[in-house]
């Protein structure tokens, strides 16, 4: 019965409409009076809707892709096309009952059926009035359930309230759809067509970006007026958001423009370099993406490298920035994180390898063979910080290529010989353009693992500036305790050196800062003997140069006699440099000889020698003779070794004034006048006539005045060179000395005994007296250094005087 009433709308607008027709009328508010007299049937079929809310009035399309949904349009297509329309509370849910939709719902008719090829149905329905579920009468083939009207809760005609709501409502729906780009500009005259107020609150309502369960609650609003008020107060929101968006976007909008004009021209430049060969960042990013998977760093620095990867993915290809990320992403990938090469422990094996490479040097050797040791028993792979100091010329580098060689590690050398810039060491900070890492980052990366033997070559010549001071950077790197995570400003990360053999070499420990010294083990690596030094010309530095000079040992042969004479005569060093210098000047001879097919000795000789290098030049530290009084021999230490050196010292008549000269120190010159005040204040006890101190000058001079020299070490040698000349006594014959002397008549020991007691056997010395305190020094020396050679040690002036001075006089002695 009502259900015939309901759908009988002849008289209303909307029953003009037709299934053909392209224009859906509004409903105006006859037809909203005609609806709300009309009775609802008992029970309806029930579409439920899965994101969307139905108002009475609002025309909406709705797909239908379930089975019942479709079975139900269909019936109700060929019926009176009148449907009950509900929200389902959770939209995955695919077969709803009962407690799965909201009870208050919208009543529908079915104003076209549209069959989609895809198998969906599309209709178009257009809501009524609404409705409340009272029970679900069946649920197959669809849901059916009775239901009952919702009346509405309408204000009075004249209301003044609710007329100024609605027209903030119609003000403001306006406005929204001028500022939003979304809506076309078309709806404005829908809205200002809308004439009932009930249908522009559902329309306004339906259309607002609000969720299911917002457009629900306004939807079980009875009372009109507070519908009307909520959506108004929504719709404020809206417009809110919609003015704060367009005003971001309008800010922004120039800053797109150049980005979106920058980015196309990138685009082509990027199509242009791809038809050229060359390789997008795209794929060079990825090409890093995929080299980092393989890299064995910690969670640390695997979460840097992808953060500035990402930064570097952000970034514009063109802009100066991209390029240094890139070559800081390039070391990050290079460096050799936790890779290590195996340690070959094997100390015969390494000791071999020592003695093919190095004749002699038995201490340095058995020093390093201990540390090897330590090493193998430890076995954490953290290494010593060795320090070989010496002359030039000794092998103190090559020392560290064998060591690397011994364990089978990668060897690094770096040289730090006028080094001033603190940069060198740490690196620059990357936000400079052409920054680059430190020097110790950069052969870590060059040497690909993360333990090599790292020799730091000339550590005592570095120097410092304005730049900064790179000995106390180096303090971190050779500090055990720190370096596990030495920062290099350029990685900004701590990169692990504990597990890198540092050997650093020096001629001087004097230039090396405290500090730096202290975190060092100090290894002496002294000068070579004769015969060391032939058998080193023999083994090494003639096959050496014949390989060079591309000739074998069938073109030129010479033997250690001639070697011999070839040290002793050209060359002045505790190391080989020269002499392999002089040994290059004959094997060129030779290749002369050969290109130029003149004959020649392959077997030189010793008139061969001098023809090549000339009569001998370096014979002067030769012992002279005795037969001049005030002439003793001294041994004295340099930076090449160790060297004699002749005290001289003269009388003429004067005041008494003491004369020293020969580019003599501070130290050295005090030396002269201790030893002159004591003989002075003793010299009834030596047998000098006191009175001659007031009638003769004393003039005292070391040779090779171009020389600088220094030290406390010539003291007992110019006390001996005093007291022979005012007693004109001899000096005892091939005798030389070292020590410091004191006031109170005692000797005290000094240091390089060892590079002294070598340049004493060069100069044919036969004995040599010393301090007692000396004596532990000559004790560490190996028994062949010290063959033919006799000590004497003191503790006393007197005693010095004693063994040096004979009760002979010298020829032609001055009467005094």
């Amino acid at each position: 019965m009502a259900k015939s009433n309901f759908i009988k709308l002849d008289s209303l607008s909307l029953q003009d409409f037709d299934e053909n027709s392209e224009l859906i009328p509004l409903m105006t508010p006859e037809d909203e009076a005609e609806i709300n007299n009309e009775l609802l049937p008992e029970s309806l079929p029930i579409l439920p809707l899965r994101n969307t809310v139905l108002f009475p009035g609002v025309v909406i399309p709705i797909t239908a892709g379930r089975d019942k949904s479709i079975k139900l349009i269909s019936d109700a297509n060929k019926g009176g096309k009148v449907i009950g329309v509900v929200s389902q509370k959770d939209e995955t849910i695919e077969d709803p009952t009962k407690s799965d939709i909201y009870k208050t719902g919208t009543v529908a008719r079915i104003l076209k059926v549209l069959k989609m090829p895809d198998g969906n149905t599309t209709i178009i329905i257009q809501g009524k009035k609404r409705f409340e579920i009272q029970d679900i009468v069946s649920e197959d083939p669809y849901l059916t359930a009775t239901v009952k009207d919702v009346p509405e809760a309408k204000p009075a005609p004249k209301n003044e309230e609710f007329s100024a709501i609605i027209e903030s409502i119609k003000d403001l729906s306006l406005q929204i759809i001028k500022d939003s780009p979304n809506i076309p500009t078309e709806a404005s005259f829908a809205i200002k067509n809308i004439e009932s107020n009930s249908f522009l609150v559902n329309f306004v309502s339906s259309n607002m970006n609000l969720s299911v369960k917002e457009k629900q609650d306004l939807l079980e609003i009875n009372d009109l007026k507070e519908r009307a008020l909520t959506t108004l107060k929504l719709m404020n929101v809206e417009l809110q958001k919609l003015e704060l968006k367009n005003d971001i976007q309008s800010k922004v909008q120039s800053d797109m423009n150049q980005q979106q004009r920058e980015y196309f021209l990138h685009q082509q430049m990027k199509t242009i370099q791809e038809e050229l060969g060359g390789v997008s960042s795209g794929e060079e990013i990825e090409e890093m993406r995929q080299r980092a998977k393989s890299k064995k760093w910690d969670n640390k620095v695997a979460e840097h490298f992808d953060k500035e990867l990402a930064k570097m993915q952000r970034m514009n290809p063109q802009v100066a920035e991209y390029s240094i990320q890139r070559n800081y992403l390039d070391l990050f990938l290079d460096l050799p994180w936790n890779e290590f090469s195996k340690d070959n422990f094997d100390l015969k094996r390494a000791m071999k390898i020592l003695d093919r490479d190095h004749y002699g040097l038995d201490d340095v050797k058995k020093r390093i063979i201990e540390y090897l040791a330590v090493l193998k028993l430890r076995n954490d792979m953290k290494s010593p910080i060795l320090c070989l100091y010496g002359p030039p010329g000794v092998g103190k580098t090559s020392l560290g290529k064998s060591i690397a060689e011994a364990l089978g590690r990668e060897y690094v050398r770096m040289s730090l010989g006028g080094l001033r810039d603190e940069a060198e060491i740490r690196g620059h900070r990357k936000t400079y353009i052409g920054a680059m890492p430190g020097r110790i980052i950069q052969s870590l990366k060059k040497a690909q693992t993360s333990n090599p033997v790292f020799v730091l070559d000339e550590i005592d010549k570095l120097s410092n500036s304005h730049q900064g001071d790179p000995s106390s950077a180096m303090l971190e790197v050779l500090d055990p305790e720190q370096n596990s995570e030495f920062y290099d400003n350029f990685l900004e990360m701590g990169f692990d050196l504990s597990k890198v053999m540092f050997i650093a070499t020096s001629n001087s420990l004097n230039t090396i800062q405290p500090a730096l010294r202290d975190r060092m083990e100090i290894i002496n690596v002294t000068g070579y003997t004769i015969e060391e030094k032939v058998e080193i010309g023999k083994r090494h530095l003639l096959p050496k140069q014949l390989k060079e000079h591309g000739l074998n040992d069938k073109h030129l042969k010479i033997a250690k006699p001639q070697l011999e004479k070839i040290v002793e005569g050209y060359t002045r060093e505790s190391g080989v440099r020269g002499l392999e210098k002089q040994i290059a000047k004959m094997v060129r001879y030779a290749a002369k000889n050969i290109a130029m097919e003149d004959p020649y000795n392959i077997k030189v000789n010793n008139d061969d020698i001098i023809e090549v290098l000339g009569p001998p030049r370096l014979e002067r530290d030769k012992y002279e003779n005795n037969d001049v009084a005030g002439v003793v021999t001294g041994l004295a230490w340099t930076r090449v070794g160790g060297d004699i050196l002749f005290i001289e010292s003269i009388l003429s008549k004067g005041k008494g004034n003491l004369t020293i000269t020969g580019n003599l120190g501070k130290v050295m010159k005090e030396s002269a006048t201790i030893a002159m005040e004591y003989i002075k204040a003793n010299a009834d006890e030596f047998g000098i006539n006191s009175e001659l101190f007031d009638k003769y000058n004393v003039h005292i001079h070391v040779p090779e005045g171009a020389t600088p020299k220094d030290g406390p070490s010539a003291g007992v040698t110019m006390l001996t060179s005093l007291v022979s000349l005012f007693t004109q006594r001899k000096v005892k014959r091939s005798i030389a000395m070292t020590g410091e002397i004191t006031l109170r008549g005692k000797v005290l020991p000094v240091g390089g005994i060892k590079e002294k007691i070598l340049a004493a056997k060069r100069a044919k010395i036969k004995e040599i007296l010393l301090c007692e305190d000396n004596k532990r020094d000559i004790e560490e020396i190996n028994p062949l250094y010290l063959k033919g050679l006799k000590f004497h040690y003191v503790k006393e002036m007197s005693d010095v005087l004693k063994l040096a001075l004979t009760n002979q006089r010298v020829k032609n002695a001055k009467k005094l």
